[in-house]
């Protein structure tokens, strides 16, 4: 689609009502009429929109849809889809932002940016110097809420993908099923004849799913700055085959995951294991940031860099 065509999209959204998440489970998009669930409908009723008023839905996957109420309940609002709407705001590469937990409501910040920049899901991880002490019940709870938070800034910013909030999990045990995953990746691109780049990546054979195509780990031990990082994955995807070459009908999008630890950094033991399993030392530069800063950094720049 060219620019002018996007402009044009972008100010026909504007004029179609306020933008709602609606569970895949809930929606209709055969045009029959469905009833919204309970915080869609207090919000459109909030908004104190009549029959006839349009609005817009998304899954939460990718998919968007033009819609208008048709009835105002006491309690349920019910709307009808009337046609898809094109919705392109991803990033090239899904990235995972895996950071240790950070105490008050820091990590409420962290969701709701990472998720307007574009991150693909958030792994919060308990780490040895975590503030935040969370695990069963209270884990869950705090999960279910951030993936909340996810949602609402994925109405604001419109996005159509809400990125998951991933389970609390412990730093280590993550990083030890991390390289598991990566070892089993390893003898795929072996058994598929992958030929290896300057970086220590594979080029021609495809990632195990689950596994992570670039790795880097917040962290001062003779650490790469985060641009020459960003540049060096960059010149290893513009030597990957396309999706012809390759005999796809569709081009893979790739994996890549960015660690960082909660206040006071990851322990030497957290970082070995990380460094140890392949991933790549990366600095921000001279300043420190703080544990929910650093993060939403790196997916700065990487939106920059690649025109999203």
């Amino acid at each position: 689609m060219s620019n002018t065509a996007l402009v044009a999209q972008e100010k026909q959204n504007v004029s179609m009502g306020p933008r709602l998440h609606v569970n895949e489970r809930t929606l209709d998009v055969s045009g029959a009429v469905f009833a919204l669930e309970e915080g869609p409908s207090r919000h459109v009723q909030v908004l104190r929109m009549q029959p006839g008023e349009g609005l817009r839905v998304f899954d939460g996957l990718g998919a968007e849809w033009q819609a208008e109420v048709t009835e105002m309940g006491r309690k349920v609002v019910h709307v009808r889809v009337l046609h898809r709407i094109q919705n392109d705001r991803e990033l090239p590469v899904r990235v995972t932002v895996a950071v240790g937990m950070t105490a008050n409501d820091r990590m409420d910040t962290l969701v709701e940016k990472a998720t307007e920049l574009g991150a693909h899901a958030i792994q919060p991880l308990l780490c040895t110097r975590s503030v935040l002490r969370l695990d069963g019940e209270r884990a869950a709870k705090k999960v279910a809420h951030w993936q909340s938070v996810a949602i609402a800034a994925s109405e604001q910013c419109g996005r159509a993908v809400v990125p998951q909030v991933l389970p609390v999990v412990p730093s280590l045990a993550w990083l030890e099923q991390a390289a598991q995953a990566e070892a089993v990746a390893c003898v795929a691109e072996t058994a598929g004849a992958a030929r290896p780049t300057a970086s220590g990546r594979s080029i021609g054979a495809s990632r195990t799913e689950g596994a992570w195509h670039a790795r880097g780990v917040l962290s001062l031990r003779d650490a790469t700055p985060v641009g020459r990082w960003l540049d060096g994955l960059l010149a290893d995807r513009a030597r990957q085959p396309t999706a012809t070459e390759a005999g796809a009908t569709t081009a893979a999008c790739e994996n890549w995951c960015f660690l960082s630890g909660p206040e006071g950094g990851l322990t030497p033991q957290e970082e070995d294991l990380a460094l140890s399993g392949g991933w790549q030392a990366v600095s921000l530069g001279r300043r420190v940031l703080r544990a929910d800063t650093a993060p939403l950094a790196v997916l700065s720049v990487i939106a920059a860099t690649m025109g999203a």
